[in-house]
């Protein structure tokens, strides 16, 4: 055989066995465990007063485990993230969780990331105000629910609601998704009957922070108000605060599902 197609015989033996060669087996992917805060924050409020958040993280599963914490709306969320480890049994206290970020003012969920571990670990969520002049005397510290497991349904609703001169209601809606989501938010004083509805597009990676008079301004005053909100974007969480003007004491309002409800848009 000339030695040109002896050559070319070589190449084409080694291209073969080449295409033939199984794919190298991709690496499984190890398991975790999330927690969601739905919002944790550092900033200024009415009555000259700081909002902060503090986070306990219980290690209560029985060996050590490596736990990352993450503000995924923060200004960088990239660079927004705590790695470390957690001994078995140990507590590891975050007292204004956003200055371990070394971040002056953010406002954000927080995801709490146990690693190695389908399990996880155990967390508690604090928020309070503190007046300027005091700032190391917490006012009346509210525990917020934490979401242990998929939160989303596409009917939420939140109840409990005031706007008043004597009580203030601020509603959050995050999207944690990578798409645009479109929130469908109706007002209610009796369940079933809408007073007003309206609708907003929370850009992806975002949390909208207002007050319920932002939401609807037509609406002046009332107590025990519900909020009904649908969605049919999966990353998304909703919440909502009702905060007492004179002593800014304020209580966490976890979303209740609305499994029997009609759609936000068409009850009436």
């Amino acid at each position: 055989m000339p030695r040109i197609s002896l050559i070319a015989a070589v190449l084409l033996a080694a291209n073969v066995a080449f295409a033939q060669a199984p794919a190298a087996p991709e690496a499984p992917e190890k398991p975790s465990a999330t927690v969601m805060v739905p919002v944790v924050g550092k900033v200024f409020g009415a009555g000259s007063v700081q909002w902060r958040t503090d986070v306990d993280l219980i290690n209560n599963l029985g060996r050590p485990v490596k736990v990352m914490l993450s503000l995924p709306t923060a200004p960088n969320p990239d660079d927004a993230w705590i790695f470390f480890q957690l001994p078995a049994g140990a507590t590891q206290r975050f007292t204004d969780v956003i200055a371990a970020f070394n971040m002056d003012r953010a406002l954000s969920p927080l995801m709490v990331k146990t690693l190695d571990s389908k399990q996880p670990i155990r967390v508690n969520a604090t928020v309070y105000a503190v007046k300027l002049d005091e700032p190391t005397t917490p006012i009346h510290p509210e525990p917020i629910a934490v979401a242990y497991a998929d939160a989303f349904y596409p009917l939420r609703a939140l109840y409990g609601l005031s706007f008043s001169d004597d009580f203030r209601t601020n509603i959050g809606l995050a999207n944690l998704g990578e798409n645009p989501a479109l929130f469908t938010i109706a007002l209610q004083r009796v369940s079933g009957r809408n007073i007003a509805v309206t609708q907003l597009t929370v850009p992806p990676g975002t949390l909208w922070h207002t007050s319920i008079q932002a939401l609807f301004p037509l609406i002046t005053k009332g107590e025990d108000f519900s909020l009904l909100i649908e969605t049919a974007s999966r990353s998304t969480y909703v919440y909502g605060s009702v905060i007492e003007n004179a002593t800014n004491n304020a209580r966490f309002i976890e979303p209740a599902i609305a499994a029997n409800i009609q759609s936000a848009s068409t009850s009436q």
